[in-house]
């Protein structure tokens, strides 16, 4: 097959193919292009990849020449149009989000792919975006709290006094949550964690913190591991408990998220009022309307001294490992889509073809994505 690969539409750093992953696919038969400067922030240049057998080109030519593409999110808008039928894009399309993209896939019948859009099996882990991307979304945001906190984390016992350990709630431990919370722990932090699936109180256990448990929480097993909604009793006590826990911390980080729809308000206007002054917070659900009733996506504010931080991209952040992760991801999920002889496979028997694509021949093929755009 000829595989493409090219830049990120909304200037993420992230490159979709890195060296090692560029070098799996040639080595099975794939035909490689890549689009000029692509992997510049991943610290990958050009002669890199052409040392590989790579053909570095102009973003046109890559789309015109390529039969699959790849993308760290999707493309503009007026390419759709260029793109010959049945081109296929993988990504991390965010189809709900991505309204207008996804009309012009249906309409211009290309095939889409969204690893985004990936069940939660064991079988789909080594395609996982959301899973390699969301650990370096957990390890950055710790970090970036604690270039904001005007105090250590650790404890320290000094000639000057003990000073204590600094004080983190995570609201959400998937995989974000629980990087966060293994690096706050490394960092010598106290940390609690809270997330509305009982089972995620083991993990958080493990890692040295305390959980935090609202009983009642609803959880459906036909929801492929990830959060749903709740009822309005059990949102109630969530609040109640979770703002009396954020109101004592010095850091707040927030990850959770509802997956085609809003993220549920975790800290209200009034928490972050009672909040101590030169405390944090990271809402990393800002870009799908944030946990935080206060914060603005892509924006660090300054809300009665404390700071709230929006940022949903801090996988952007550590271009090279989160590239070399979304590169490993980027080759399993060719292998599942592609024969032994390198022709292209789609099987909509496999459940994870079938729920991670949006669009084919014009049509929306995902049951989960049909279901949340109530397509029948």
């Amino acid at each position: 097959m000829k595989i493409g690969f090219i830049k990120s539409i909304k200037n993420d750093k992230r490159v979709p193919i890195v060296v090692e992953s560029a070098k799996k696919l040639i080595e099975i038969g794939h035909e490689l292009f890549g689009e000029q400067d692509s992997g510049t922030f991943a610290g990958i240049l050009d002669p890199q990849y052409e040392e590989l057998g790579v053909k570095m080109l102009s973003r046109a030519d890559v789309l015109k020449q390529s039969d699959i593409i790849l993308t760290v999110d999707s493309i503009h808008l007026n390419e759709y149009t260029e793109l010959a039928e049945n081109k296929v894009l993988i990504g991390m399309f965010k189809p709900i989000t991505n309204r207008d993209g996804s009309h012009a896939a249906l309409a211009h019948k290309i095939t889409v792919f969204s690893l985004n859009m990936l069940p939660r099996s064991s079988r789909a882990q080594g395609m996982d975006v959301l899973s390699s991307q969301a650990t370096a979304a957990g390890y950055k945001a710790v970090l970036h709290a604690a270039l904001l906190l005007p105090r250590f984390f650790p404890m320290f016992m000094t000639a000057a006094g003990t000073i204590r350990p600094a004080k983190v709630l995570i609201l959400g431990a998937g995989v974000a949550g629980l990087q966060a919370v293994a690096t706050a722990r490394k960092l010598g932090a106290q940390v609690e964690a809270f997330d509305v699936r009982t089972a995620a109180g083991e993990e958080v256990r493990s890692l040295g913190a305390t959980f935090i448990e609202v009983e009642g929480a609803n959880e459906d097993a036909a929801s492929g591991g990830y959060a749903v909604e709740q009822s309005d009793d059990y949102k109630q006590k969530q609040m109640e408990l979770v703002q009396k826990h954020a109101v004592k911390a010095d850091i707040v980080i927030t990850t959770a998220k509802i997956p085609g729809g809003i993220a549920p308000i975790l800290i209200t206007k009034e928490t972050v009022g009672k909040m101590k002054r030169g405390s944090v917070i990271i809402d990393l659900a800002s870009a799908n309307g944030g946990n935080c009733e206060v914060v603005v996506d892509n924006q660090e504010i300054d809300y009665n001294g404390v700071k709230v931080v929006g940022n949903s991209n801090f996988p952007s952040e550590l271009p090279e490992d989160a590239s070399r992760m979304f590169g490993n991801n980027m080759v399993n999920f060719i292998h599942l889509l592609t024969s032994k002889e390198n022709n292209l496979v789609i099987n909509f028997d496999d459940d994870i073809i079938r729920e991670t694509c949006v669009a084919h021949h014009g049509e929306v093929i995902s049951t989960r994505l049909k279901k949340l755009l109530n397509i029948k």
